[in-house]
């Protein structure tokens, strides 16, 4: 769909999602509607889904991740507007309710309105239209995949028009000649090659060096352990990023304007409930307050992580850690109390101020934990290529407590390295809500 008719559908449901929640408010629609705010919204709307890159092609990209780039962009959009109106001190000239339902309409309808848009084009690609022609050459098993997965039908927007299956350099290239020579006209072309036989890829280069077609190159990687896959440039040379941090640059600036501010919003409404677990852990058993044991955080470096003390104070020889099992005479009546709802773990809100901890981030592990797992679990290290979280997308999952097993370490690591490959301020957002609905209480905790 052109870029021009997108925004025109944006800003039509900024003001119709107004006019619908002034009617809904008041009956009628008012003559003092505010249509300088309705405006500012409506551009805010249309900049921040630029910014988001919810106007990029949604040709064969996941339909959760671009729904989710739709929500963040208007939901900034109103935050925009409650600062605006903030900072100006108009805050009373507008009915509450009215804003409430004005924003309520309308990520219903941005989001709802780009579901069927996007349905609506499945269905359209199902039936041969709206597709791009496809030229593909390759061997291998990413190649069987690519053939099967957009055979005729897919709803992918692509149309696998011509295919080569590659045995020699020679050959391929002969084939190509042929299919170029029939005159037929083709979009793109997807190289599916495995690195060992890159080299035919500047053959491919320049035998179509004429034509406009886009050249993928589908290396098949699936199977490899990536994380953050991207393509850099490097003093001059382009890089394939096969495991790099993607908290890096403008990400690692949001990520922690996200912590500071999502962070200091819940380190004061949850105030009363620090107080009252400190005082019934000093109340319960003598020692300390607050476990303090030194955890790896980003890039592995060393720091210190704060825990409501849940156990009885011991001391464990050799420097091993001991995680706590069923009927475990450490854990005192209170601290099974806390593992439970994970209020142990609230301190740690305080190591996100600081800087050494994410509010959403894989889980922490002991030292010796980190030492024992790393040559068992393959990529296990690269959970430490961020900082670690408070929660996660293993702990939401269920993936948490203690990890007897080395298949439930491995479902954890999993866990924790699609989090990162899949970074987005909206999966951070979604995972805080899933932990307040889901995440808290831990029937896995001991």
């Amino acid at each position: 769909m052109p870029l021009t008719l997108l925004i025109l559908f944006d800003l039509v449901i900024a003001v119709l999602s107004a006019l619908v929640a002034e009617f809904v408010r008041f009956g009628h629609l008012n003559d003092r509607l505010p249509f300088d705010l309705i405006t500012i919204q409506a551009l805010l709307a249309v900049i921040l889904a630029l910014i988001c890159g919810v106007y990029t092609p949604w040709r064969g990209r996941p339909l959760a991740e671009r729904l989710g780039a739709v929500l963040l962009a208007w939901s900034l959009s109103f935050a925009c507007i409650i600062g605006y109106l903030f900072l100006t001190k108009t805050t009373a000239d507008h009915s509450r309710l009215w804003f409430a339902l004005w924003i309520g309409v309308a990520l219903f309808t941005a989001v709802n309105g780009r579901f069927v848009l996007y349905r609506l084009l499945m269905s359209l690609r199902r039936q041969g239209r709206n597709t791009r022609s496809v030229l593909v050459i390759g061997n291998g098993s990413n190649f069987q995949q690519v053939c099967r997965d957009f055979a005729e039908g897919n709803s992918f927007g692509y149309r696998l028009a011509a295919i080569i299956k590659h045995t020699d350099n020679e050959q391929t290239c002969s084939g190509l000649e042929k299919i170029l020579t029939e005159g037929k006209s083709y979009d793109e072309c997807w190289l599916c090659l495995p690195l060992e036989q890159s080299d035919l890829v500047q053959p491919v280069m320049y035998a179509i060096r004429h034509r406009t077609m886009d050249i993928r190159y589908m290396p098949g990687m699936r199977d490899m352990p990536l994380l953050n896959h991207n393509v850099t440039m490097i003093g001059g040379f382009y890089s394939l990023d096969i495991s790099c941090s993607p908290m890096d640059g403008a990400n690692r600036i949001v990520k922690r304007m996200e912590d500071l501010l999502i962070g200091s919003m819940i380190l004061l409404l949850i105030v009363p409930v620090l107080l009252i677990v400190a005082l019934a852990v000093k109340l319960s058993s003598p020692g300390p307050i607050l476990f303090k044991q030194f955890r790896h955080g980003a890039d592995g470096k060393r720091i210190k992580v704060y825990k409501f003390r849940s156990m009885s104070v011991h001391q464990e020889e050799n420097g091993t850690v001991t995680q706590a099992a069923k009927g475990d005479s450490r854990v005192t009546r209170v601290g099974a109390f806390l593992r439970r709802t994970s209020l142990d773990e609230l301190p740690q809100f305080f190591n996100v101020l600081q800087g050494r901890m994410s509010i959403v981030g894989p889980r922490p592990h002991a030292l010796a934990h980190n030492e024992y797992y790393k040559d068992l679990v393959e990529s296990y290290m690269k959970r430490h290529k961020v900082k670690p979280g408070i929660t996660g997308l293993a702990q939401v999952r269920g993936y948490r407590g203690e990890t007897d097993t080395l298949d439930k370490m491995q479902k954890r690591v999993e866990c924790d390295l699609e989090y990162i490959n899949n970074w987005s301020m909206w999966l951070d957002l979604r995972i805080i809500i899933w932990t307040v609905f889901k995440g808290f209480v831990n029937r896995n905790a001991y």
